[in-house]
């Protein structure tokens, strides 16, 4: 089979690889088991080292990895790649490892040793999505590499060149090629090695489908699995928000990237009172985005990853304005509109009976609602199958925490939005999936414990 990368900016075939057979995957899968134990045998101090220097080589690609994204899913040059996000994640968990990793110590007497070690799982699979490729693949694979574990790497069809590119940096400073592999997989075949327990742990980023095709590939199997699934997230702005910072950055949250983030705002709520004033300047900043080729330094909106995600979003739009939606933005403002080139959307006098209200959009539209209290904006956050993260506004912190505190999410923003802090666990709950990255809990995930008993003579 081949993967072919079909390119936002013009539909043609930007990049293709042939994927696996099955007697090469699970050749590759045991390479990489039998070169783990060396791996996890290494001083920690060692393996921190090495991920840190395949991070900075990374970064030394930066010049040539940035148009290589925009060729790929399309993002604007002018934003720089994502090697901040990618370095700041990997070298958050480097610094947190030795403490992270350290054996719990209950005793150690004359008469008894007693010791809970953290050993890794062996060889963990991340299959990692298109939209935010080097920052959502770091986020697994340098805890995991760091842990002891190896890594193999299954890359969107979208985003084929990331993992390449990982791969050629890791190597060159030293991390051996069957510790961290990158690999081509197609979906029966990554699913008949998960059902044949070929690895310890699986981490999946994307869509609730691929979510439910990876519990149904490991039933029965016991292996661990980390999802992130997806994401229709609130900000809930009060009456007493700063009202301009709410909107600058609650709008950039639900625009940037096109739309495609997983912690995206893709619903806003807004306090009664402040209601017209925020939709008349959201309204103000959304027409001044330049829709266009990203490879232009002046563009600030590209293209969607593919058309047929274009698509989606176009549908949920016209289903929601052929219901009464208002739609704000005039299609005149953005000529570029067509195929994977998608103008932006605010869409007003929206109800939860739309799809766009409730299904992940994940595209440049966002509905806004008038909220009379905070128990009207609490039932409609919650009025969600998803649940990532939530965004706040208002000068209130204990206000803030009081509403979080029933909130159904993963994480909840006050004053910010759009932000994975690698201080904390990375989460959801409902259809956004289960387990938790970065943080200590993510190297807890990434492990397993392991109970020492020594009687001594």
């Amino acid at each position: 089979m081949t993967i072919k990368c079909i390119s936002p900016i013009d539909g043609s075939v930007y990049a293709e690889r042939e994927t696996l057979t099955r007697a090469e995957a699970d050749s590759a899968v045991q390479r990489a088991k039998s070169a783990q134990a060396e791996w996890a045998a290494r001083p920690l101090a060692d393996r921190i080292a090495l991920v840190e220097a395949g991070v900075a080589a990374v970064g030394a690609m930066n010049d040539e990895i940035v148009p290589e994204i925009a060729w790929q899913m399309g993002r604007p040059v002018r934003y720089g790649g994502e090697f901040g996000g990618f370095n700041e994640r990997a070298s958050y968990m480097a610094s947190i490892a030795q403490e992270a990793l350290a054996p719990i110590e209950v005793e150690d007497s004359d008469a008894f040793r007693r010791v809970i070690k953290r050993v890794p799982h062996g060889l963990v699979l991340v299959v990692a999505p298109w939209n935010y490729p080097y920052m959502t693949a770091i986020n697994t694979v340098a805890p995991a590499l760091i842990a002891g574990n190896a890594v193999m790497l299954k890359h969107a069809s979208q985003t084929p060149l990331v993992g390449e590119r990982m791969a050629k940096a890791f190597h060159s400073v030293g991390i051996p090629a069957d510790v961290f592999q990158n690999v081509f997989l197609d979906h029966q075949t990554t699913s008949d090695l998960i059902a044949d327990r070929a690895f310890g742990f699986v981490n999946f980023t994307g869509s609730v489908g691929g979510g439910k095709a990876m519990e149904q590939a490991a039933a029965g199997t016991f292996t661990g699995i980390g999802l992130e699934l997806g994401g229709k997230d609130p900000g809930y702005v009060m009456e007493d928000a700063n009202l301009d910072a709410a909107i600058d950055t609650l709008i950039d949250g639900a625009m940037f990237n096109s739309g495609q983030c997983c912690c995206g705002i893709e619903r806003i709520y807004v306090h009664e009172s402040l209601f017209d004033a925020f939709v008349e300047k959201a309204v103000a900043i959304v027409k001044g985005y330049k829709l266009g080729n990203p490879l232009d330094s002046e563009t600030t909106l590209g293209p969607m990853a593919h058309v047929r995600f274009a698509d989606e979003v176009r549908a949920q739009t016209a289903e929601a304005i052929a219901a009464g939606a208002k739609a704000h933005i005039d299609p005149a403002d953005f000529p570029q509109d067509g195929g994977a080139y998608l103008m932006p959307q605010i869409l007003t006098n929206v109800t939860h009976d739309m799809r766009v209200m409730q299904d992940e959009s994940f595209g440049p539209v966002v509905g806004i609602m008038s909220v009379k209290d905070d128990a009207e904006a609490i039932a409609l956050m919650n009025d969600s199958s998803f649940g990532l993260t939530a965004s706040l506004w208002t000068q209130d912190t204990a206000r803030a925490e009081s509403i979080a505190d029933q909130i159904e999410t993963g994480t909840v923003f006050m004053n910010r939005a759009d932000y994975l802090d690698p201080g904390l666990c990375w989460t959801g709950c409902k259809d956004t999936g289960r387990g938790g990255g970065l943080s200590v809990i993510g190297y807890h995930n990434l492990t397993r414990p392991k109970s020492y008993h020594l009687k001594k003579a």
